[in-house]
This record gives C-alpha cells, sequence and structure tokens, in this order.
C-alpha cells in the first residue's frame, strides 16, 4: 500500500476555549505535513500541496450537553480508497453470483442500478488514486494547458 495523502482535515472546539488556545493545540500550517508524517510513518506521504487552506479550524462557544468542552477533528485521506477496493471487490463477486440481489429487486430496484453504483465506485477509487501521484506541478501544468485553450 502506497503512502496516503491528506486531502483537507478540520478541527472543531466547543465550549469555552479561546483561538489562542486553540492554535497551541494544533501545529502550525506548515508542519502540518511533518507531523502527520511522524506519527504515521510510512503510510502518510503528507498534505496536498496544490489546495490552499487545506487546514481549518472552528471555534464553537456552546459546549456539548454534559460537558465543558470537546474537540473533533475530520480529514480526507486518499487512504480510504482501499476501504473502497475492498468493498467493491466484495460486492462484484457477490453481483457476478447475484447473491441477495433478490431482496433489492423485490423491493422495487432495477438490476442496471446495481451496475451503476459498481462504475461510480470504481469511478471514485480512480479519483482518489489520481489524487495520491499528483503532485503541485501536475496542477500548474494542467492551469497552463487550460490558459492555452481558452486564448485560442
Amino acid at each position: 500500500m502506497a503512502p496516503s495523502r491528506y486531502l483537507t482535515a478540520a478541527t472543531i472546539f466547543r465550549g469555552k476555549i479561546s483561538s489562542r488556545e486553540a492554535e497551541v493545540c494544533l501545529p502550525p500550517r506548515p508542519s502540518f505535513g511533518a507531523l502527520l508524517i511522524m506519527m504515521f510513518p510510512g503510510r502518510v506521504a503528507g498534505v496536498c500541496p496544490w489546495i490552499p487552506d487545506n487546514v481549518s479550524v472552528s471555534l464553537v462557544s456552546v459546549p456539548p450537553v454534559g460537558q465543558t468542552q470537546s474537540a473533533t477533528a475530520l480529514s480526507n485521506s486518499t487512504a480510504i480508497q482501499e476501504v473502497f477496493k475492498r468493498t467493491a471487490e466484495s460486492f462484484s463477486s457477490m453481483f457476478k453470483r447475484k447473491a441477495f440481489l433478490h431482496w433489492y429487486t423485490g423491493e422495487g430496484m432495477d438490476i442496471m442500478e446495481f451496475s451503476e453504483a459498481e462504475s461510480n465506485t470504481q469511478d471514485l477509487i480512480a479519483e482518489y488514486q489520481q489524487y495520491q501521484e499528483a503532485s503541485a506541478d501536475d496542477d500548474e501544468e494542467q492551469e497552463a494547458f487550460e490558459d492555452e485553450e481558452a486564448e485560442q
């Protein structure tokens, strides 16, 4: 498995917490990728360089019920494609055998909906793979190509 790349990340603090306290809890933006690489050696390639401001922090003054403070971190990583691949393999295996299909067709689903879902999952896997292998240079080249086409 190739090292994954974080596309975006968000942290939400709830309760009585100042923006200064939130900043102390999180590493500064330039070292965010380095922190992830240290936390997950060999599994994380860092953050996505071509998405500006891909890390956000939110402060909500209302604490959760029964607590004084809480923090939640969310992220979008290319590692999710491995889960999609395993799910797609299981789905394909069962769909070829038409296992459990009668339960869904009996409720009104069409067999083509299953084929479309399988195709959409493969597209999603390919898109995440593209993001994992892409670099900032690729994005700049694409923008230059689009600018040339616009001029013509």
